[in-house]
């Protein structure tokens, strides 16, 4: 959940938001298993939570549908822009992510009252089988991505973002490897931060949990899901600086030495996601004929 609000950075973040989903149609109808709050895969709802809670998702997505999708639309009509005319800067990647998380953090917002009532509901076991899981997740992600030889992480690192640029641009020329492999070594132990500042954030989460009948729970939980940032450790601030830095110099570097097909390829890719949103069925709906 402590990487939600990341990598909000062109095509990398369209990779990330939509898992890796080929159709963006197919992602949005499922968002009951992507947006943070659900915390799928950490709690167990019982009949009556979950009868509440797709009640309640049904108004999120509608109201998400109506007054927040239209902006993503324009978004992406900048994004397409930049590629279309080259011109991507570090300055112009700047303002699209400020826009992307001001979008999201716009979301966070609004869903924050339902996780509210629905966590201040969670009974002691529920809350226990939660705090099993969150260590469960970081032994697993320890495992993965922290106990591995630097030399490997730094490896697997670099072939996870090839991966994700491959599905946007198409394949990739030996220079823009090389500019991968270097941007991957750049970050050096960058996932022993991000995992211990994850650990931080679920340390406050479980806190607040167990304190979930105080008067100060909501204003607790809204910070945890809307203001995440004054949570992070100091290490994890300072290197999360770097990183976003890191990761813009690298995507302008590899759009500069991109070719006319691989821009041609990306402009495709980003016209089949606005596609896809546009033709949604609640899209449809708030557009006059």
């Amino acid at each position: 959940m402590s990487r939600r609000l990341q990598h909000l950075i062109l095509f990398v973040l369209l990779s990330l938001v939509l898992t890796a989903c080929n159709r963006v149609g197919l992602a949005y109808r499922n968002l009951d298993v992507i947006i943070p709050w659900t915390l799928n895969g950490y709690l167990e709802m019982n009949r009556e939570q979950k009868s509440w809670f797709n009640e309640r998702l049904k108004e999120h997505l509608s109201w998400h549908c109506s007054t927040q999708l239209p902006g993503y639309l324009d978004w992406l009509d900048r994004l397409q822009l930049m590629v279309q005319r080259n011109q991507v800067s570090d300055a112009a990647l700047q303002e699209r992510t400020r826009e992307a998380k001001q979008a999201i953090a716009q979301t966070a917002r609004a869903i924050t009252p339902s996780a509210i009532e629905l966590l201040r509901g969670l009974d002691d076991r529920q809350v226990a089988e939660m705090k099993a899981a969150f260590a469960k997740d970081l032994r697993e992600r320890q495992e993965q991505y922290v106990k591995p030889p630097l030399e490997q992480q730094i490896r697997e690192r670099g072939e996870r973002m090839d991966k994700r640029l491959t599905a946007w641009l198409g394949p990739l020329s030996p220079d823009q490897e090389r500019r991968v492999a270097d941007w991957s070594a750049s970050l050096g132990d960058q996932n022993r931060q991000w995992i211990a500042n994850r650990a931080n954030w679920q340390a406050h989460f479980s806190t607040a949990l167990e304190r979930r009948q105080d008067s100060d729970f909501g204003a607790r939980i809204e910070r945890l899901l809307v203001d995440r940032e004054s949570l992070w450790t100091p290490a994890y601030r300072e290197a999360y600086a770097s990183t976003e830095q890191a990761a813009r110099s690298l995507l302008v570097d590899l759009m500069a030495q991109s070719s006319a097909s691989q821009r041609e390829h990306l402009r495709g890719k980003l016209q089949n996601v606005r596609s896809e949103f546009a033709a949604l069925k609640c899209m449809k709906a708030t557009r006059p004929e």
